[in-house]
């Protein structure tokens, strides 16, 4: 069905996709992230993320947390480099209140000193299980490798010192100047009148104070490729390959999604899964990914083996690679190729909670929604001489970066 998109009297745009069934979901994407922090402020978005939800002028903790769950729904939020997204779903009856609990946390909390000190230590033990989990923490790493001294390097979750020195202030100045009307979007997904939708969504959003947007992002351009090898107390290997990709905007960007399906995208028959996996038994994770930020995009393939398998595959990655610069699919491969992808986005749209995140972001960054049939368009003008050139653009071995985490033992 057809999204509906309005925007409310304080700028702040809405944007309804009416379903079928009993469950629908609504959430504020929010153009703030990581990326949007200081080196002192680390981890900030992400903190502000988990304290909105310890009291806000008319609710304690407790009845932030019973007022969803008490009624069979979930509320949820997570935070990315570029964006921080809070969100419910619940049977469509209890719109109206999940509208008012998101507003209510979002723009009235109080972040009260006693629950920030113990949020702290809730982050600080979040930290340390990712450096626990070498699969989570490579990639972390990796992008810090990758955006050296520039804020899309930094970790997320934020460093032991920078939430260790947090404080009260410092929250209320970063919300101050990042969450602007102008930076959000309320998405919904369910089967609910858009009147209704219009009354309510006016009635408690729509009366939060207006604010222009005050700050401006730094793009990422010095990238430099550089490889680096760390000892690390582990059993396995763990390596990432990869490069800088394109931005969010930029004309090549379906071209590459195609590309990285075909490498090491989810389907086991991925070229990466059935050379290394399959083929020779040398690891059991293997995928290539593709993140896709406002400037710039980052590729990356992983893979974990025993030391002694670590350079074999290596080299059959970048084997798997040269393949695609070197050689044009057929018309048979490619055709199969684009089947599989839009397939596989054809079936991520089942998922209503997916398809409300997925829409906010859309038009908080395009301020526009595409629907499945252009996107099937898009890949469907995908020729073979595209990928051929994307490849060798993007998996050129001279502008590859490599990681690795070597076992100490």
């Amino acid at each position: 069905m057809e999204e509906f998109i309005f925007e409310l009297s304080n700028g702040i745009r809405v944007i309804f996709k009416p379903t079928t069934g009993n469950v629908a979901h609504c959430g504020f994407i929010i153009n703030t992230g990581s990326r949007d922090e200081t080196l002192i402020e680390n981890g900030m978005a992400h903190f502000i993320e988990h304290a909105i939800f310890k009291g806000t002028i008319k609710r304690k903790t407790h009845h932030i947390l019973n007022r969803i769950d008490s009624v069979g729904g979930e509320i949820n939020a997570f935070t990315t480099k570029e964006n921080t997204n809070i969100y419910a779903s619940f049977t469509t009856e209890y719109f109206e209140r999940a509208t008012d609990l998101l507003t209510d946390i979002i723009f009235n909390s109080t972040f009260p000193d006693k629950e920030l000190t113990k949020e702290k230590e809730v982050i600080i033990d979040e930290i340390y299980s990712y450096q626990d989990t070498p699969y989570e923490q490579i990639y972390d790493d990796f992008e810090e490798q990758i955006f050296k001294n520039h804020p899309l390097g930094m970790n997320i979750l934020g460093s032991i010192e920078s939430i260790s020195n947090l404080k009260r202030e410092n929250v209320i100045t970063f919300f101050g100047k990042h969450y602007a009307s102008e930076n959000i979007v309320f998405s919904i997904v369910g089967n609910i009148p858009l009147k209704k939708i219009q009354r309510i969504t006016e009635k408690y959003i729509g009366t939060i104070i207006q604010k222009p947007i005050t700050t401006v992002r730094e793009n990422f351009t010095n990238y430099i490729p550089q490889s680096d090898s760390i000892l690390k107390d582990t059993h396995q290997a763990h390596c990432i390959i990869g490069n800088i990709a394109y931005g969010s905007f930029h004309k090549k960007r379906n071209i590459f999604m195609l590309l990285n399906n075909i490498l090491g995208g989810p389907a086991m028959n991925s070229k990466l899964n059935m050379g290394l996996r399959e083929k020779y038994g040398l690891t059991y994770n293997i995928e290539s990914s593709y993140n896709l930020y406002s400037d710039v995009g980052l590729f990356s393939v992983y893979l974990g083996t025993d030391i002694k398998h670590i350079d074999k595959s290596i080299r059959l990655v970048k084997k798997e690679m040269k393949k695609l610069k070197t050689t044009q699919l057929s018309s048979s491969q490619l055709k199969n190729a684009k089947r599989q992808f839009l397939g596989q986005t054809t079936i991520a749209e089942e998922n209503n909670c997916n398809v409300m995140l997925g829409q906010g972001k859309s038009l908080l960054l395009y301020n526009k929604v595409e629907d499945l049939a252009t996107v099937h368009e898009k890949i469907n003008a995908i020729t073979q001489n595209d990928i051929l050139d994307v490849a060798n653009e993007i998996f050129d071995e001279n502008q590859l970066s490599t990681l690795l985490y070597q076992p100490e033992n």
